[in-house]
């Protein structure tokens, strides 16, 4: 087998406009062994084809980072690309546990994966924080958590202006955020539409990132009140993969795939199953 491509692509920070690059090509430029990795998306827009890429290019030693890790992150988990994931939900939507993650945890399979578990709210501030360039997060909550026992990196202190004992998280700063949009134009602007996370917040804390797209367009033309534009210069690398979502959705392009949900509960309880189903749809699905 050749030798990862990673070994050969100095890191790189975006100064300027995004590349319009092949997904191989951004991911070989953008994602290297060891990295801090957040592929967000919520409930739509999940950078499935992005997530897929990693695993062919065997990256290996990741941070997983994810507000609310399911299939793809199973995927990634089971394939033994990651070494550690915070969170703050886990789990196959509507179905139930995500089984290559739990295999993970509790024996260690592929190998052990060290978890850091965050509430909804920590996380999301943490990538505003992220975002702003601070170092940490300040924010209600975390009030009789039983977490606070078990990560370390949930902290308080007291507000200088009123006394009042306020949570805190480190910001989160990924090397590289990769999420999945409807369109970009041809200048390398980026615009989501729908439901929107916090993939906003993930590229502008991230030191670089990689937006797959349904297509890129001339101009954006019509867009919905909720649209979120990121400029040209907020983004390393654009691909254009048409269904790059699936089996998420992406709003005005593809339907969520509700059946492949429920099907993958069966594939990925079993391990030798798994691997046979991601050698078929995935290491040769390029």
């Amino acid at each position: 087998m050749s030798e990862p491509v990673s070994q050969f692509v100095k890191p790189v920070t975006n100064s300027g406009r995004a590349k319009i690059l092949s997904l191989h090509e951004a991911v070989a430029l953008c994602v290297h062994d060891g990295d801090t990795v957040a592929m967000e998306g919520f409930t739509h827009l999940i950078p499935y084809a992005a997530g897929h890429e990693v695993i062919r290019q065997q990256r290996k030693h990741l941070q997983l980072i994810r507000m609310t890790p399911d299939i793809l992150y199973d995927q990634l988990i089971g394939m033994g690309c990651a070494d550690k994931l915070m969170f703050s939900w886990g789990g196959n939507p509507g179905v139930g546990s995500l089984h290559r993650f739990r295999d993970a945890v509790e024996n260690g399979w592929p190998h052990a994966l060290e978890i850091e578990e965050h509430s909804h709210a920590a996380m999301a501030n943490a990538y505003d924080a992220g975002a702003a360039g601070l170092p940490c997060a300040v924010f209600r909550g975390y009030v009789g958590a039983e977490l606070i026992r078990v990560n370390k990196n949930i902290k308080s202190i007291q507000c200088p202006f009123t006394g009042e004992t306020l949570a805190t998280v480190p910001a989160i700063r990924p090397d590289v955020a990769i999420v999945h949009a409807q369109r970009a134009d041809r200048q390398g602007n980026v615009m989501f539409e729908g439901i929107v996370g916090v993939q906003k917040e993930a590229v502008l804390a991230a030191k670089r990132s990689i937006i797959t797209v349904e297509e890129v367009v001339a101009d954006f033309g019509a867009r919905n009140r909720n649209a979120v534009i990121l400029p040209s210069w907020t983004v390393t690398a654009i691909a254009c993969v048409p269904g790059g979502a699936h089996p998420s959705y992406a709003q005005g392009y593809s339907r969520r795939d509700n059946n492949f949900y429920i099907a993958w509960d069966k594939i990925a309880r079993d391990r030798n199953q798994f691997l046979s189903w991601m050698q078929t749809h995935v290491m040769q699905g390029r």
